[in-house]
Order: structure tokens, then sequence, then C-alpha cells
């Protein structure tokens, strides 16, 4: 058992550090590095064995033993679930933390693995007492999949659009997640159906629910003149018009319209700051005509001088 143990650790770290390199180190973002290095570090040297970490209704509410919550994302059953888990968090850290900003990630990162484990509890609670089963209770969960099944919605939520191929199937980013927990469940019954579908539901929470006011309402955030969430990919401010009860529409998106002349969206900014949206807002609506567009869809300014700025603004609001 130990030898086929070893020989599988040396296979998932190699494969693993490969993925790494492949990528390039200075390349990953500072909290998605950190994070694969946590999970990595409490795989060679765990703080508690695997059966004393994963997570179960009976282990953290029966006996309360409520550091499982903590503990059980961040260890790995063996070293192809450590890889696979990781190489699917190292693609999303990627995406998310440049689009999100490395202070909000951590943050999110936290409180996903927090609260999936706080629902993972209810369902299985859920389950016990509908089914009237005690075996649901005793189900140890273990692992950083479900934080990543959370991450997923996430991602599709920030990122729509587009296609994921499971077994050769195009499948819309938007169901991609339901399909893979139900596909993933059939292929290898050993996972954790309830600890992935917890993951969905908490990302549901952030994207369409409440999780992301009461967030935003804890780390304190006013709302006016700062982005939320933090929004470090475009290197400058954002403003977000749904904290004036108007629908979010990302001034950067090439495929969005710009905004009717009514739209509010100089207040509480600065006016250097109203300058930059009147700008944004008035080459969007001329075609760009000053910008290049990135391989991203998104724009880059071409530094027009105050005087230019000055006389789009006002083309902006009398047209």
């Amino acid at each position: 058992m130990m030898r086929n143990r070893q020989r599988g650790f040396n296979l998932g770290l190699l494969l693993l550090a490969s993925q790494v390199f492949q990528l390039g180190i200075d390349n990953i973002p500072p909290v998605t590095l950190a994070t694969l290095g946590l999970n990595v570090y409490l795989f060679l040297f765990p703080f508690k064995p695997l059966l004393k970490t994963c997570l179960s209704v009976r282990e953290a509410y029966w006996y309360g033993d409520w550091g499982r919550l903590l503990l059980s994302p961040f260890h790995h059953v063996d070293d192809m679930h450590l890889y696979f888990n990781m190489a699917s968090f190292l693609w999303k850290g990627l995406k998310l933390e440049r689009k999100l900003g490395g202070a909000w990630f951590a943050y999110l990162l936290s409180v996903f693995s927090l609260l999936t484990g706080l629902v993972y509890l209810l369902l299985e609670t859920g389950l016990t007492q509908m089914t009237e089963d005690s075996s649901y209770s005793l189900q140890c969960a273990v692992g950083f999949s479900g934080v990543l099944f959370g991450l997923k919605v996430v991602n599709n939520h920030y990122h729509p659009g587009g296609a994921t191929y499971v077994l050769g199937m195009p499948i819309a980013n938007r169901y991609a997640c339901w399909v893979e927990l139900v596909l993933i469940h059939i292929m290898n019954p050993g996972t954790s159906f309830v600890g992935h579908l917890a993951g969905i539901l908490v990302g549901l929470l952030y994207t369409n629910g409440p999780l992301k006011r009461i967030m935003k309402s804890c780390a304190g955030y006013s709302g006016y003149g700062m982005p939320y969430p933090p929004n470090t990919h475009y290197g400058q401010r954002s403003f977000n018009p749904r904290h004036y009860g108007a629908p979010y529409r990302d001034p950067y998106a090439s495929h969005m319209p710009s905004a009717p002349p009514q739209h509010p969206y100089t207040a509480g900014l600065s006016d250097e700051e109203q300058y930059e949206a009147a700008v944004r807002a008035s080459l969007n609506e001329r075609g760009g005509s000053t910008h290049a567009r990135s391989s991203h869809g998104t724009y880059t300014r071409s530094n027009p001088t105050p005087e230019e700025i000055r006389w789009r603004r006002l083309q902006r609001f009398t047209s």
C-alpha cells in the first residue's frame, strides 16, 4: 500500500510541477500561487491524518469538531486527487484573480472554503432526515473540489458565453458545472456528489443570491468610486452602476452597448474620472476610433489631451 502511494505521489507531484512550470511561476497570480502552495504543503505534511480532517455531520455537528470546516478543503486523499484539483484551480485562479484582484479573490476563497463545508453539512443533514438513513451523516468528505465547483460558477458569471467540451460534446458554460456534477459521480462513484453540489450552490449564492452583498457589507465597501468586486484586470478603477439602480454593464466589454445619455455613470466620481468615463462612452458610440482592440475584447486608451477629453465630454452630453 505504501509503495503504491509512493509511486502515485511522485507521479502526481511531477505532473503538477510540470503544469506550473509550463505556465511559468511568474505568470501565476500571488493568491493563486499561495493557495496552490498551501495545498501541496498540507499534502506533504498533513496537519492531521485524513480521518481527522474529513468533514461529516457526525464529526462536526454531533462531536463538535468544527475545525474540520477549515481543514477539509485543503487536504487530499492522494497525489492524483491533489493534481486534478490543483490543475483545475490554476486555470480558474488565473482568470478570477486577475479579474477580481488579489485581495477580493483571497476573500472569496476564504468564504467559499468555509461556506461550502457548511452547505455540505446542511445537505447531508437534510438527506438524513428525509430518508431516515443515518449513513448520510457518516459520509466524510475531503478535498478542494467543492470550492472549485463554486469558482466555476463565478468564473462563468464573469466570463459568460462559450462552451466546454465534455466527452466530445459541446456544452454551454452556464450548464457545464451541472453536467460535470453528474458525469463525475457516474464515472467515479467515490467522489462526493453532495460536496460538489454544495460548491455549485455556494457559487449561485454569490452570483444570483445575497452572498456577494453580504461579503461587500462585511468588507466595509461603500460602493462610491470603488469597483466592486475590486477589478485590477484593466489596471484602473471602474464604476459599477449597479449601486445606482441600473443594470450592470461592463464599460470595457466590446459586445455591450454604451450607456444611454441619462445614465448616471459620473455619480460619485472625481472630475478626472468623469472625463475618462465620458471619453469611453463617446468612443464606444463612435466605434472606438481612437482605441485599439485587444485580443480579449477590451480596449486600450490612446491618452487623449485634456482639450480632447473636454471636447468629447461636451459632445457626449449634447448628443
